[in-house]
């Protein structure tokens, strides 16, 4: 069958797309979502069901929709879990409202578009003759539309280290998905962990371990021993940043920011003026500042960038402070048994070897930064020249209205919306970004109408 619009992906920026496509078409219209995760819309982040795990956004910025910024905390108050628009929910809850969002547009007695749900991989695509991109499907089957949008995230990083040496048994006690939390029964109360990463999942993972009980010493191991720092409990008005007027450079921007938050009670208020304009100060960037940006300045700006909620940043520096979770800033280099686990690293700045035992390996490196190299289905769109990376490689290279830049002539307009167009807009993984991009592209699409 040929739909207007296919969507590809299950996480939420496909069910964000999904919602504003149901918004915006004509009742006539068709839609297919193609999608084999069973728990469509919420993604890893939004499926844990462990308390602490806690929005990074307040629940009043976290709204599916651009003109209704109050449906999020409507909703928890409807559902007996009232908060202040300054509050951070649960992961868990955020996932039930992505859910009932889209359930009930579904159900709405007002006329909408078709929505087919596919349960599927596309594995293929095929141009076709008649101006349509055709999806071949694992299930043997093809779907085909008139416009696309690709909704697929990024790879979890890999390892950094070769583990071919390790036994089978050594093997399952590295966790290469931390969001797979069946894991975390299997650890004994007095257990070594060793995480690799130390930003937001790790986090996640420390209090996830601390929640069921466990006692042992945890080591975090990432490259420069760097972890995000917390939200305000009152936050402030954000400062004035004018970003037309800040100069071009990395280092100009940070001489600048420092003397701009000197004014400031707090340096978080810089962080929420800039936060607004973060793009457009993205893109005025040249190709040579922002790689300067990803060399150098990227782990510091994600962790005054990302912040957790302040309860849970106290509770993490509580089991800092008492020596339960230890920080390294180094290069991991083996991982060999001796009985145990032993991983072997190079101390950042200097050429001295470490090493730290551990009964649990963590994976907790992040997302990978090559965006495409990790599906199958998008590597070989790059093949046919429907897409191509973005100059860094962070995903795929689209213009400003979100749209593949590789095939200018194509009839079947391909849209990005998430992580993968980090290198047009940079700051696209949270909601509020998402949110505006995916009304941005179900209106171009609406707009435009049949071919």
């Amino acid at each position: 069958m040929i739909y207007d619009v296919v969507v590809v992906g299950a996480g939420f920026s496909s069910i964000a797309t999904v919602c504003n496509l149901l918004d915006q078409l004509t009742p006539s219209a068709t839609v297919a979502v193609i999608g084999d995760d069973p728990g469509y819309g919420r993604g890893t982040a939004y499926r844990t069901e462990l308390y602490l795990h806690r929005l990074n956004v307040p629940a009043g910025r976290m709204s599916m929709f651009v003109d209704r910024p109050d449906a999020f905390v409507e909703w928890l108050r409807d559902h007996k879990r009232p908060l202040a628009q300054g509050d951070y929910a649960s992961r868990q809850d955020y996932g039930l409202y992505v859910r009932d969002t889209l359930a009930g547009l579904l159900r709405s007695k007002r006329d909408h578009c078709r929505v087919d749900f596919v349960k599927a991989k596309a594995t293929g695509c095929v141009e076709r003759y008649d101006s349509v991109l055709g999806f071949l499907l694992d299930n043997g089957d093809e779907i085909a539309g008139r416009n696309v949008v690709l909704c697929l995230g990024v790879g979890s990083a890999q390892l950094p280290a070769d583990l071919a040496d390790l036994s089978s048994s050594a093997k399952r006690h590295v966790i290469e998905n931390p969001w797979r939390l069946s894991w975390l029964h299997r650890v004994e109360p007095q257990d070594r962990v060793c995480i690799l990463g130390s930003g937001l999942t790790m986090i996640d993972q420390v209090l996830a371990l601390q929640a069921r009980g466990f006692r042992g010493h945890i080591d975090v191991l990432s490259r420069r021993g760097l972890a995000p720092l917390g939200h305000k409990r009152k936050p402030m008005p954000p400062a004035a940043v004018d970003v037309g007027a800040l100069p071009k450079s990395i280092a100009g921007i940070l001489h600048a920011l420092r003397a701009i938050a000197r004014h400031e009670e707090d340096w978080r208020n810089v962080m929420d003026g800039l936060r607004p304009q973060t793009q457009a100060l993205w893109q005025g960037l040249s190709q040579a500042e922002r790689r300067r940006f990803l060399r150098h300045a990227l782990p510091w700006w994600n962790i005054h960038r990302h912040r957790v909620a302040p309860d849970v940043f106290e509770r993490f520096r509580g089991l800092v402070r008492a020596g339960q979770v230890e920080f390294h800033a180094g290069f991991l280099k083996t991982v060999r048994e001796a009985p145990a686990m032993s991983l072997c690293y190079r101390v950042r700045g200097s050429g001295e070897t470490r090493t730290l035992q551990a009964d649990w390996i963590v994976n907790c490196t992040g997302m990978e930064r090559s965006g495409i190299s990790h599906s199958p289905l998008l590597r070989e769109m790059e093949r046919q020249k429907l897409i191509r990376p973005d100059p860094l490689r962070l995903g795929i290279d689209v213009d400003a209205r979100s749209r593949s830049q590789a095939r200018p002539e194509l009839r079947t307009p391909i849209y990005v919306v998430g992580a993968l167009s980090a290198g047009q807009f940079w700051e696209i993984t949270a909601v509020p970004d998402i949110r505006l991009q995916a009304r941005a592209v179900a209106e171009a699409i609406a707009t435009a109408g049949p071919d």
